[in-house]
């Protein structure tokens, strides 16, 4: 696992123009109206995973071009500006847009120790389309940190778990062999369970005791491999209390469905070094929340969590410190992070969900 992003710095990129220097926890919860800019902030750390995977290119070709990724398109912004710092190093990129409505790199530089007296920028060079993280001729010191960036930078996944419909990609059959990670739409939940259960029985365990929590009537997962066109797929099923009858997925309800998937993220062994949730409440049923809750502050004790969401009563179960407040004025979107000591007096008497629901902390529809 690489190490968490401790700063980030954002200008240009959809509706965040200047996000300099912002502070990020282990555990981050953004709040905010609907296109406050909160799916946007989590949808940057999935371009900067293709960035550093080398799919810049066809990345932002698939999602309509770079005029789609500039704060109010070309005419106000040619450009984005990224500067991520971590716990020993730092990851800096310019990004131009080209006449053919491309990105194309301004600059590229990494850091040794972003935040010391000893803070080096590295220039990784200029005018090249995809990021040179990679580049197997920097010198071999600079390698070194290039290596330890993109270990930390590619280890940023963001979970999406609203399609659970017949044809969601969690209730298909999937590869056996596709077991690395749990992928961002839960593709291979079925596969990566199984995997948990083969060489991580104890953490398989906590799983299918969670998912019971949420879902008395679930007893366990099975795992019958079929072949298929040559390989091997795994439907995902599972067996209720008092019964050996394996039911197909689609006998999960999506609230339970989208539970599993959240568990089985929260709860996995070697977790990416970056987690982040878009709307995870959706279809939960209350209990459900608080339990996703609980495996949410579990998890940031290891790694970093980003949760986007407009439950109320998921607030209740975190920190003033832990929630960020996203807001839309102007057609920017602007980050502030709550304090326990401002808001004393308010918290003597009502929740931080309740608060929200008064409007006390912003982040609520205006005019703006």
């Amino acid at each position: 696992m690489g190490s968490p992003i401790d700063k980030i710095t954002l200008k240009g990129f959809k509706s965040i123009r200047n996000l300099e220097d912002f502070p990020l926890r282990n555990l981050n919860i953004l709040i905010g109206a609907n296109g406050a800019g909160k799916s946007n902030f989590v949808s940057f750390f999935t371009f900067l995973r293709e960035v550093v995977a080398g799919r810049l290119g066809l990345y932002v070709e698939k999602k309509g071009g770079a005029d789609d990724h500039l704060f109010l398109g070309p005419k106000i912004t040619e450009s984005i500006h990224t500067h991520l710092r971590l716990r020993t190093t730092g990851h800096e990129m310019h990004l131009q847009r080209t006449v053919r409505n491309e990105f194309v790199f301004a600059e590229e530089r990494i850091q040794r120790e972003p935040s010391g007296a000893s803070s080096q920028a590295i220039s990784l060079g200029k005018g090249h389309k995809e990021s040179k993280l990679a580049d197997p001729y920097q010198r071999d010191e600079h390698q070194d940190i290039a290596r330890s960036i993109r270990s930390s930078l590619s280890g940023s996944v963001a979970y999406h778990f609203h399609d659970t419909s017949d044809n969601a990609p969690m209730r298909r059959p999937c590869s056996v062999r596709d077991t690395d990670y749990l992928r961002s739409e839960a593709a291979n939940l079925a596969s990566f369970l199984r995997v948990l259960h083969l060489e991580h029985p104890d953490t398989y365990v906590r799983i299918k005791e969670t998912v019971r929590l949420a879902a008395p009537f679930f007893d366990d997962f099975t795992f019958r491999p079929r072949v298929s066109n040559g390989d091997e797929v795994l439907p995902l099923e599972w067996t209720q209390k008092g019964s050996d009858y394996p039911f197909l997925v689609n006998q999960l309800s999506d609230g339970t469905l989208r539970f599993i998937a959240l568990a089985t993220a929260l709860l996995q062994p070697n977790p990416p070094a970056t987690m982040l949730f878009d709307e995870p409440e959706l279809g939960l049923h209350p209990y459900a929340l608080n339990l996703f809750a609980a495996l949410v502050k579990k998890a940031a004790s290891k790694t970093q969590i980003i949760v986007s969401t407009q439950s109320a009563p998921l607030l209740d179960n975190f920190e003033a410190e832990d929630i960020i407040v996203v807001e839309r004025k102007e057609g920017e979107s602007t980050f502030k992070r709550l304090s326990s000591a401002e808001l004393a007096e308010w918290l003597k008497d009502y929740s931080l969900g309740e608060l929200w629901q008064k409007n006390v902390l912003g982040g609520r529809p205006t005019d703006g």
